[in-house]
This record gives C-alpha cells, structure tokens and sequence, in this order.
C-alpha cells in the first residue's frame, strides 16, 4: 500500500519529505515493473480507491483519504494487461439487479479502479465501455452476455491467456520490442464497431452462435397422401396443376404469441425466465421465424398487441403474402385476435368482429372478443364453396365460469349466422383459439358433443382450470339474460323467432288441457345449452402411447392445454373423434397435425418462453383437406 504522505506532512512530521521521496521511488518502480505506455493515472495504487471525481460511486462511502481496500490475492495475481475505464453513463445496465458479488474473469492491472457492487434497476439500453490502450487481444475476444445473465457476473474472457500463471501475450510483445502497428484512430473505429454489433443481443446471436436447447416437432400423418403432398410441396409444386382439381389442401395455424404488455403485467408467471429472452426486440424476431418455418395458409393469432400489430406485424406478415383482418379488445388491454390468411389461397367474403362486452349487461363487463372470417378458396371446381375461420380468446378468470360460456354461445351464435349455404347445411367451420378451458372440462365437452346440460353446475368448474375450483355458486338457469337475443341453442333469437313462435303454437293445439307439464318442460330445457355444429379436436390431448398429457402452454404456475383447433368433420375422416360423422357440415378432412409436447419436454428448454420459443404458448398446426359434399 503506498505510503500516506500527506497525512505526515499535515502532522508537521520529520519523515515528511523522506516519506515523499520513498513513494516517489515507489511509483517509478512501479511504473517500470508494468513498463506502462502512459502515466500511471492512480499513482500506483491497488484495489478500490478513494473519492475520484468523475466516477459514480465517488462519495464518502468510499472510505476516509488515503485508505484503500486491497483485492483478493488471486485477483491481484491475474494478468496486468486491461483497464477498462468506466464512468457513470457507461456501466452496463439491465433490468436485474446485479449480484452482491460481482466476478471479474478478466485480466486487469491490480492498481485499476472497479466499482464497488450496486444494487439497482438499469435500463434494457446498455452499451460496452470504450477501452484504450493498444490490447488488439482484447478487442478480439468474444464477449457473454449469456454467463452474465446467468450469475450476474460479467465476464471479460482473454483467449491469449492459458494458465493463470502465464503472462498475456501483449505483455511479452512489448518485452520483447513487438509493439502493436494499429493506430488510435484504427483502435476507435474497432471499438465503435464492436458497440454497435452488440446492441441487439438476438441479432448478435443469430449471426454469431448456434441456437442451443431446441426441441424438434415432428408432423403426425393421418393418410399416406397427405405426406406425400407435403414433399411435393416442399419441393415447390402448384396445387392447382397437381391434376387433382376436386381437392383443395390447405394449413391453418393457432398462436397466442403473448402480448408484451400482458407479459409485463403478469411478471411472476416468468420467473424462470432470463431478462433479456422477455425483452419485444428479442421476442418478435423469434415469432415471426416460426411463423416463416411453418408457413401455413391461415394463421389465428391471439394477444396481438395493438401497436405491435400496426407498426411491426401486419407489414411483416403482408410481405409474406398474407391478408390481416384484425380485431383489438374494447377496454384496457392494448391486444385482440388477429385472422391472416394467405391471398394465394383464399380471397375474402367477409370479415365480422365479435365484441363479449355489453354495457346494459352486467354479466358480460369483460372486454374479450373473437373474429369470424368468411373465405373462398382458390383453385376450387366449385365458385360457391366458402370455409369458415373463427378466432377467440376467452376470459381466463376460473371463477367466472359463466362468463366463459355466455362468450362462447356469442361466438357460435355469430358462426351459425354467416356459415349457412343455399342448401341448408353449413359450410366447413374451424375454431381456434384460446378457451382458457382444459380437455375434458364442461366447456370442452359442450363444444365437442354440441350439447350441455348445467343443472347444479358450479361456477368455477366449468373451465377445470382449477383442481379445487373456488367459485362454488352454481350457475343460474338461464345463464345470460333474454335480452342478450341469443337463444339456447347458441343462435340470434331475432333470426329463429318466428320459427320458435309457430313452434310453441303447435304444442299449445296439440295440448290445450295440460299448460303447467308445457311450463315444466320448459323450465327443464332452459338447463341446456346445445348448437348444430358437431366439431372435432385436431389434437387428442393425450400421447397414446403412454397416456401423458399434451401440453400448449408452460410458464411458472402450470403447463396444460388451453389452445385448440375445432373443426367440423367430413364423414370419412378417420381422424375425426365419434359423433363428427353426424354432423351437418362436414366437409373437411383432417390430414396431419404438428405434434405437442409434454411438460417434461418443455422444461428441459427451461419452459416457455424460452431461447428459440418466445411465447408462453405453442403454436399449433393442422393440414385440411375440403371434401365436397
């Protein structure tokens, strides 16, 4: 430690200007021990100094004058070869707190400053400190940000150095007269370059490292056809001069791609996450790639962030060949359902919103909403052949099971309005979405099997989202008022009145004398939902093989599946669960699916969202076939 003249000069001491000899001798020394380039701007002096000006942590906690802190020996013993100059607008901020004990895996000279450990919230802007000094080695080496995120440590690698023992390389060049050709001017275009090339940590990462910890999704075949059509399409083929003008293949995608204001306001669901993966600029990239590698017809996308999608979706997806149709929810929530379908397959019919809010109703204060497409396929023998796509996100509440269905019966009634061909029947229907619903739930089976009777239903186990549901109240009979205008069959009462009216006028002829069993009757219907439309799951929800779950969603609190595709079932897919071939719509067979994975698969990628997967959702996908009826 150097000695404190100044102190003994204040006193008036004899061995003042002996003392300030000594240190003098003592800093040449030093200065010639490290054969320093330039003046030692810290005299000599080891470990973390004083009060300096200019530098952030300067301040009385510093330590009284004249009194330093020494490093840790096997820090002092590492290289004498960088010094990073820091000062207050340079420090590399995040939004984590840095760690108590900070690692520096550099090599430093022992009498260089470092910051005492901070404990605060940075910025998500943060750039690299300028380093000077002539150390080519240094701006070489390769800097991971990875390991600093996993230990809060920054760690400044040195690929001259192989044993702590040895000296760095630029040490031993200018020992032995190899000084370094490159100018300051060359040195400061370099480091410039290396600040700018950082500043996107997934671009950086996309041009420079592999991607690590990917889980493979492998196409489940229902029919050998199918896989060979995928090959022929992969190899570039046209559909339409494939020679089978009847059939009209296509894709259809189900995302919720987590809306980054949703994903701030629900922090604690992510805290198995690394901070940089959550960061819109990391994130969106991620999403767009896959939409990109799975490149399907129609895609249904959930949590789309109103901003987002005007400023960066839309356009992305619209240099993809795709149409957007898009949907925001009417309160708060900057997000909504978005339907993009590609303009080289499909033109569009119609396009109808949905919105579950209704002021005059109290039951339905929530701001959720769907969206209904009406599409014509191209390439098709038969120009009045259409296919409907809808698109929702339910209420994710456990306890307002209600709600959820009163959403639900909107959705279907707003379907059944516009789906109806010339001939009575309905045009092929696919649901997706997020129902916040698990298989084999109440919700679940009402969609499936078109039917669902609610008697003593509790409230909070219509969605079985909770294993031990606690909204216990049972659901009113019925469950939404009449003004709603929606009946029990999931249809707008305003279109089936009369219907309905001349109905009741025949049951009254038929049975004049008996009005109270017509009144009991009644009351026994109004406990039962139902609609027309008889749809299938694409995804069964469970490996057959040994009975694990299916899993689409994985974050801190759980991994279930609350995404699906529905979709009605031509009679002879034999894909299609039982009870689809009754249906009245028919017309789409059901070709393959991407596979789902297990919640011990996810975690082996540390959840959602993870590296290569950017939302806390999967996407799912399926290939359909249109069958003419």
């Amino acid at each position: 430690r150097p000695l404190d003249y100044k102190s003994q000069e204040r006193a008036g001491g004899r061995g003042a200007a002996a003392a300030r000899a000594g240190y003098e001798a003592a800093v040449g020394a030093r200065r010639a021990e490290l054969a320093l380039p330039w003046a030692d701007p810290f005299g000599g002096r080891r470990g973390c100094a004083g009060p300096i000006a200019g530098l952030p942590w300067a301040g009385p906690a510093a330590g009284p004058a004249g009194r330093h802190s020494m490093l840790p020996r096997h820090v002092q013993r590492l290289g004498r070869d960088w010094i990073a100059h820091w000062n207050g607008s340079q420090i590399l901020s995040l939004n984590s707190p840095v760690s108590s004990c900070m690692r520096w895996a550099g090599h430093y000279p022992p009498w260089a400053l470092f910051p005492p450990p901070v404990s605060a919230d940075f910025s998500a802007n943060w750039r690299f400190p300028p380093f000077f000094g002539p150390w080519r080695p240094f701006q070489n080496s390769n800097w991971h940000l990875d390991n600093y995120m996993q230990s809060c440590c920054f760690h400044l690698p040195n690929p001259s150095m192989k044993s702590e023992g040895e000296e760095p390389l630029t040490k031993k060049r200018r020992l032995s007269g190899q000084g370094d050709t490159s100018t300051p001017e060359q040195e400061t275009k370099l480091s410039n370059q290396k600040e700018v090339s950082c500043l996107s940590v997934a671009q950086n990462e996309e041009k420079h490292g592999s991607k690590k910890g990917t889980i493979k999704r492998h196409w489940e075949y229902f029919c050998q056809q199918s896989k060979t059509m995928k090959i022929a399409k992969n190899k570039g083929s046209n559909q339409s001069n494939t020679g089978s003008e009847a059939t009209f293949d296509f894709t259809v995608m189900s995302y919720n791609i987590l809306s980054q204001n949703l994903l701030e306001d629900n922090s604690h669901l992510y805290k198995h996450c690394r901070q940089r993966l959550l960061f819109w600029t990391y994130r969106f990239p991620n999403i767009l790639q896959e939409i990109k590698d799975l490149d399907a017809d129609v895609l249904c996308l959930q949590e789309v962030q109103e901003d987002h999608y005007r400023t960066e979706i839309k356009s992305s997806l619209e240099s993809l060949g795709y149409h957007c149709e898009y949907k925001m929810r009417t309160g708060r929530k900057p997000d909504g359902c978005a339907i993009c379908f590609k303009t080289s397959k499909f033109s569009l019919i119609s396009s109808n919103p949905v919105e579950f809010f209704r002021h005059d109703i109290p039951l339905l204060d929530r701001d959720n909403v769907g969206l209904v497409l009406l599409l014509r396929p191209r390439f098709h023998c038969k120009a009045s052949a259409a296919i409907c796509i809808a698109n929702t996100h339910l209420l994710y509440n456990p306890r307002r099971g209600d709600i959820k269905l009163t959403q639900l019966a909107m959705l279907l009634a707003e379907i059944a309005s516009i789906a109806p061909q010339k001939d009575g029947s309905f045009c092929p229907i696919i649901i997706c979405g997020d129902f916040n619903s698990v298989p084999g739930s109440p919700l679940y089976r009402f969609i499936k099997d078109g039917k669902l009777n609610y008697e003593g239903l509790a409230i909070g186990k219509v969605s079985g989202q909770e294993r031990f549901p606690k909204g216990q109240r049972i659901l009113s009979i019925p469950i939404w008022p009449k003004k709603l205008g929606i009946s029990q069959n999931c249809v707008y009462e305003i279109k089936h009145q009369q219907k309905e009216e001349n109905a009741g006028e025949k049951v009254e002829v038929a049975k004049p004398d008996k009005p109270q069993e017509i009144v009991i009757a009644s009351e026994k219907l109004s406990s039962k939902l139902q609609h027309h439309f008889k749809l299938s799951s694409v995804y069964s929800h469970y490996f057959p093989e040994t009975g694990v779950p299916e899993v689409t969603t994985c974050h801190s609190r759980s991994a279930v599946t609350v995404d699906y595709i529905f979709y009605s079932a031509a009679n002879d897919d034999t894909a299609a669960q039982p009870g689809a071939e009754d249906s009245l719509c028919g017309g789409l067979k059901l070709l393959g699916r991407l596979a789902l994975l297990t919640e011990k698969d996810l975690w082996t990628v540390n959840g959602l969202p993870n590296e290569n997967n950017s939302s806390d959702h999967l996407p799912l996908l399926a290939e359909f076939r249109l069958i003419e009826r």
